[in-house]
């Protein structure tokens, strides 16, 4: 398996339009109980802006691979 500790993601500020790339650290991750819930999230650091985007299934194995810690909104039973 790969180390990817030092994993930097790119994303795009729909507030700026710039392209920016965020370390691990950067982006909280939110898994809820359907795809409505299940986010990432950032600040971006161009421009400030709070910025919230859907995450798939791909998306979240993509972010906690690389690192970035996961919250999670429910429970399984």
């Amino acid at each position: 398996m790969r180390d990817l500790s030092g994993a930097v993601f790119k994303a795009a500020c729909p507030d700026c339009r710039r392209s920016i790339e965020l370390a691990a650290g950067a982006i909280r991750l939110a898994i809820g109980g359907s795809r409505r819930t299940t986010f990432y999230s950032f600040t971006c650091p161009d421009c400030g802006a709070s910025v919230r985007k859907p995450a798939g299934e791909r998306i979240v194995q993509l972010l906690t691979g690389g690192g970035v810690r996961a919250l999670r909104l429910h429970s399984r039973v």
